[in-house]
């Protein structure tokens, strides 16, 4: 075919024409490539799920490739005079664009995130990992996809006539469309419907964004936003997958210890509150007992942080296991030994899904009372449920919930040693900060008075020889020591939102005081193996390390959300959001622009946050 002697608007026409085959081609090759999401993904359930995901393979990567042709190839040719040149130059964008979407594939199978500033930074470090080495190998495809790309461009341009006689491009085009069309559609609705074989696919593909419409919906009477939000609250697995936990059978050497376990949360109480002067009591207990002085809550926010406390798993599988009303390990072996549960909180739990549909799934849970927050009436229910069972030989397990801490800003009928604070009527307005960490540290002095009574009630029915009590806290409270205008928690991973107190009394054990870095996520294999017995791996059904293991060298510790990813070691933190975008902090949490998370330590932390998922290997 020679098109030298045409005219330039039938040169163009015929580059045109030409383009389309070349994009439809080019589709086909990228839906191709595009299995391997497909496969490395959640295989929906149900056939509505499998349905969508049939009409969104077809019409994402239909309107990913075309998009490309109507932003680059379609004005190029308008450019570019010469055919030659023409084909030549959409040669080279096809080889990019299929190399780029081969590299993605390989990023969401190996660190389940598409293509990402963090990800190329990792790879161009300079670090030698298996990753990396395979990586490289990816790249000698780029000379095999060039020269299929060459021979698709030269075998079009001959039979292009042939093509454009049978007349099937707008067919072709029509299909592509109405699988677009319908998978926007279908996700719409199952965005409002909390529909998950479906909501749960929304990132398996590269520059994916379902359409939703739940504004309008609701502005046309479609949909109750307040019905939406409680539904959502309650189900809370919108976006979860399937989980193994534990990976294997449990198996235990013998029956375990057989000692009570004592639970003690104190909502919102930062580790450097324990000092004689705030809290001179647990400090005394602290000095006696085991003291973690180097721990960390899983997460900065309420939810989170229980969930790894009771779970020893990342936060990146909380929907998973309320979704399944599946209970920590640790309480069903407890209930399965005949252990007697007493649950109790000073604001009540049954408002928190968490608590509800997981930890205490099937299990009776105080009701807030919506006239009083009272840590007293916690305490006092809890001596009475100790008392009434006080005779029998049944071992038991209790939680205590203490909140006085996190609601410092309430007040409450209680001293106010350090001033000036709130109610004090000594208030000077320009010393905010000073004000709301005297009442912080008020509530922390009152919270102390209360361990008082908990610990007398053990030593007068002699159960402090036979049982394990441990004190914690969900997360930590900030009065912006970061500079950064943060307050409270659930804002950054400083040390002041992440960093909790860990009290252990250990029958038998020596005091003593561990400086190494501990996790909540730890609480779980140590409760496992040293009070319980179990002789499966604790990696099985943990992310965390034996808290007795101290010739445990650990590099980091994970934290986070179901947003971020965080890694704290002793140096740095490193926060990578979902999206892949990193973030490296000092110790003060001050941010180090020039610094790069380690692409194997990376690696290991993104192999934790999934190795629970049903669909790996």
């Amino acid at each position: 075919m020679v098109s030298s002697g045409n005219n330039y608007k039938e040169k163009v026409s015929q580059l045109i024409s030409w383009g389309h085959w070349f994009s439809f081609f080019n589709i086909i090759a990228a839906m191709l490539l595009g299995t391997r999401y497909i496969v490395h993904s959640e295989w929906p359930d149900t056939l509505f799920g499998q349905l969508y995901l049939a009409f969104s393979w077809v019409g994402h990567f239909g309107f990913l490739v075309f998009g490309f042709y109507i932003l680059i190839l379609f004005p190029a040719s308008f450019l570019i005079p010469s055919q030659r040149l023409m084909r030549l130059f959409a040669v080279l964008v096809g080889t990019i664009g299929l190399t780029a979407l081969l590299l993605d594939t390989h990023a969401y199978e190996s660190l389940d995130l598409h293509l990402s500033p963090l990800v190329w930074d990792l790879l161009l470090s300079g670090e030698r990992t298996e990753l990396n080495a395979r990586w490289q190998y990816l790249f000698i495809t780029v000379p095999v996809i060039f020269l299929l790309q060459l021979i698709l461009s030269e075998w079009l341009w001959r039979k292009l006539r042939k093509l454009t006689r049978k007349h099937v491009g707008v067919p072709i085009a029509m299909v592509f469309g109405i699988c677009f069309v319908s998978s926007h559609l279908m996700y719409i609705w199952a965005d409002a419907k909390l529909y998950r074989p479906i909501t749960v696919q929304r990132s398996n593909f590269p520059l994916s964004y379902p359409m939703t419409a739940k504004s309008f919906m609701e502005k046309h009477g479609l949909l109750d936003r307040q019905e939406y939000t409680k539904k959502l609250n309650a189900q809370g697995i919108e976006s979860s997958e399937q989980i193994r936990y534990p990976l294997e059978k449990l198996t235990f050497g013998d029956p375990g210890t057989g000692q009570n376990l004592l639970v003690i949360m104190v909502d919102g109480l930062r580790s450097d509150m324990v000092d004689s002067e705030t809290m001179p009591y647990l400090t005394a207990f602290a000095r006696q007992n085991l003291q973690y002085s180097n721990h960390y809550s899983s997460s900065n926010d309420d939810t989170s942080g229980l969930f790894g406390l009771f779970y020893g798993l990342p936060s990146s599988y909380i929907n998973s296991i309320r979704s399944a009303n599946t209970p920590p390990l640790v309480l069903d072996t407890l209930q399965k030994r005949g252990y007697k549960f007493g649950i109790f909180s000073g604001a009540g739990l049954n408002d928190n899904p968490l608590y509800r549909d997981a930890i205490f799934f099937g299990q009776q849970l105080p009701d807030a009372d919506k006239d009083e927050h009272s840590d007293q009436r916690a305490i006092a229910e809890w001596t009475n449920w100790l008392k009434a069972g006080a005779e029998d030989k049944q071992p038991w397990f209790s939680f205590i919930e203490l909140t006085a801490v996190e609601r410092f800003e309430e007040g409450g009928d209680y001293a106010q040693k350090f001033e000036p604070a709130i109610g004090t009527g000594s208030v000077n307005s320009k010393d905010t900060t000073r004000i709301l960490k005297n009442s912080y540290r008020n509530a922390a002095y009152h919270v102390d008075e209360q361990l008082i009574a908990i610990f007398d009630q053990l030593v007068e029915n002699n159960m402090m020889d036979n049982t394990i009590v441990l004190i914690t806290a969900n997360h930590g409270t900030e009065f912006n020591e970061t500079g950064t205008n943060s307050w409270g928690a659930d804002s950054n991973y400083s040390q002041y939102q992440l960093k909790v107190p860990m009290i252990i009394h250990w029958p038998g054990s020596v005091a003593s005081v561990t400086n190494r870095l501990t996790s909540h996520l730890d609480v779980v294999p140590t409760l496992m193996e040293s009070m319980l017995s179990a002789a499966t791996p604790a990696s099985t059904y943990s992310s965390g390390v034996n808290l007795f293991t101290s010739s445990s060298k650990r590099r980091w510790i994970l934290a986070g959300n179901e947003d971020d990813i965080v890694m704290i070691q002793p140096q740095t933190t490193t926060v990578v959001d979902k999206y892949g975008n990193y973030r490296v902090y000092n110790e003060d949490y001050k941010r180090m622009e020039s610094a790069k998370p380690k692409l194997s330590t990376l690696m290991q932390a993104m192999h934790e946050l999934k190795r629970f998922n049903q669909n790996e290997d």
